[in-house]
This record gives C-alpha cells, sequence and structure tokens, in this order.
C-alpha cells in the first residue's frame, strides 16, 4: 500500500512538473530597449535604464521564478528569476518587465547584467535547468537611443525569428510599448463599420430581439422535450410495475395464492377484529383514586386576613 501511494506521489509530481514546463513554453521575450533616453518609461528608483519585456503568449497564469534572463549564450544562468515573489505570476496574456541595470540587489525586476550600445546585444531566458531555451533573440547593433526592438504582434513569431520583429522609436505606428500591448488599437473596424450602415440603430434592435425570441424558442422546445421524455420514462416504468404484478407474473413466479381471494378474505377479518376492539371500551368503568399530600403552605384558610377595624 505504502509502495503504491508512493508511485502515486511520485507520478503526480511528474505530471505537475511537466506541465509546468509546458506552460513556461509559451514565455516570451516581446520587447526590448538598449539605452534608455528621457523619452521612455522609468524604474521604480526614477532611473532611466535599459528593459526587456517578457510577454505570457499562454491562455493561463504563468508563474516564471527560478527561470533565467542572461545577455550571454556561454552563461544560461546569468540571473535567476528569485522565488517568493507574487508578482513574478504573469496573468493570462500579459506583460512583464525586468531592469537591465545590472543591479539586482534592488529587487527582483533588476537583472545583474547591463547591454552594451552600438553592438548586437543577445537576450535570452532559459528554463529552471538552467538548459532548456526557451527564447532568444539578437537586438541588432543599429538601435538608436529610445528606439526600442520589439515583436510586431505579442509573442508571435517563434523563437529567433528576426522577421516576426521590428524596430520602434515611437512614432504614431511604431510605439514603444513597455508592460503593454505592442499593437495598440484605436478602434474597432468592425463596430465602426457597422455604426456606419446602421447609423440609427434600428438593426441592432431588431438583431436583439431576435435573438431574444430565439433563445426563448430554443428554451420552450427543450422543455417540451425534457418533459416528454420523462413522461416517457414514468410510463414504461407504470407498465413494467403492473407488467411485474399481474396474475400471470405472479403465477410464473410461484406466487398464485398471494392474492387469492381465501386470503383477502382472512385479511379483511383480522382487520375487522383489530379495529372492532375499540368500539366495547365505552362499556367500561374505570375509577381512578386521586391522591394528594397535604402541605400548610398550600391551604386557603392560612392565607386569609381580617382586615383591621377602624
Amino acid at each position: 500500500m505504502k509502495q503504491r501511494l508512493l508511485t502515486l506521489i511520485v507520478v503526480a509530481l511528474a505530471a505537475v512538473s511537466t506541465l509546468s514546463a509546458q506552460g513556461r513554453r509559451g514565455l516570451r521575450i516581446n520587447e526590448v530597449m538598449i539605452e534608455n533616453d528621457s523619452s521612455s518609461v522609468v524604474d521604480d528608483f526614477g532611473r532611466y535604464n535599459a528593459w526587456i519585456e517578457l510577454f505570457n503568449s499562454t491562455f493561463g497564469p504563468l508563474e516564471i521564478s527560478s527561470v533565467y534572463l542572461t545577455n550571454d549564450s556561454t552563461r544560461p544562468t546569468l540571473y535567476a528569476i528569485p522565488l517568493g515573489d507574487v508578482n513574478t505570476d504573469i496573468p493570462t496574456r500579459q506583460h512583464i518587465l525586468f531592469w537591465a541595470d545590472g543591479q539586482h540587489e534592488k529587487g527582483t525586476f533588476h537583472t545583474n547584467f547591463t547591454f552594451t550600445p552600438g553592438i548586437d546585444n543577445y537576450v535570452a531566458i532559459y528554463d529552471a535547468d538552467g538548459r532548456t531555451l526557451i527564447d532568444e533573440i539578437i537586438v541588432p547593433a543599429s538601435l538608436l537611443p529610445g528606439q526600442s526592438y520589439a515583436r510586431k504582434v505579442d509573442g508571435e513569431g517563434g523563437v529567433n525569428n528576426p522577421e516576426a520583429w521590428e524596430v520602434r522609436d515611437g512614432s504614431a505606428d511604431r510605439y514603444i510599448t513597455p508592460s503593454s500591448n505592442n499593437i495598440i488599437k484605436s478602434e474597432n473596424p468592425k463596430i465602426r463599420r457597422f455604426a456606419e450602415q446602421d447609423a440609427r440603430g434600428g438593426a441592432m434592435a431588431v438583431m436583439a430581439m431576435c435573438i431574444v425570441f430565439a433563445a426563448l424558442i430554443v428554451l420552450s422546445l427543450s422543455f417540451y422535450i425534457i418533459n416528454r421524455i420523462g413522461a416517457t420514462i414514468s410510463a414504461r416504468a407504470k407498465e413494467k410495475a403492473l407488467a411485474e404484478h399481474s396474475p400471470e407474473t405472479l403465477s410464473a413466479n410461484g406466487r398464485a395464492d398471494a392474492d387469492s381471494g381465501e386470503a383477502i378474505a382472512a385479511i379483511a377479518m383480522a382487520l375487522a377484529e383489530h379495529l372492532d376492539a375499540h368500539d366495547r371500551e365505552n362499556t367500561v368503568l374505570t375509577i381512578t383514586k386521586v391522591r394528594r399530600s397535604y402541605s400548610p403552605w398550600s391551604s386557603k384558610i392560612y392565607s386569609l386576613r381580617e382586615l383591621p377595624r377602624r
């Protein structure tokens, strides 16, 4: 028994670690700024430092503690994301920002390495084992101060695919978006098109009413079908019960005398005798002597008092 329990625990732990590893495969380097000038975001100490944006491309929360960040391909375990920080849990399809300032003593999101402007900079994420590569990218040396190197679409493009990346300078169509979506939609084209075709909202009202009535019809049909199924099942159960208690079935099962006339007459006579026994109680007189213990405290004579004469 103990051996089976131990085996079950080992299998469960292995499954949990496998699922966690598969979830971390969805972690992506999403945007990098090598040289942060005064036009970009500041860290929690008010400093303009280089930063790395990570993105959770999965459709579930992702806990990234013990994952490694590095800027050196020969040292995959350069910076280990510490354990115990609740902020290392990235929600579904959300971002997290790390500051490459070489001052890891400032907190979880400050790495122990920096970038060098003017050269190609390597950035990579390794899993907790220090060997499994999750994502990597080489930021080009042509990146100017204040520019970022970002994915065209959040989390898409695979690992180390320069075709999925672009240089962003903060212009109207190339926003720099730390801790935000790389594609900022100012409007929804479908909503705009619908508003142009239905300016007064009549089609919207008709559509809403049709949806409501269709839902009511579907519910009515569902209840009717369920009712019919229930009635059919009940009728079959009654037929089965009647068939089991029919004389033919009882005779076939050796219980032919169970409901015979003699048995019914005997039961009726026994019930009549039992019920008739109580009719004789009206001729019985029962006298019970009531005994009470005397106490002067309960006597009324001691409670009488004469009123004083005036």
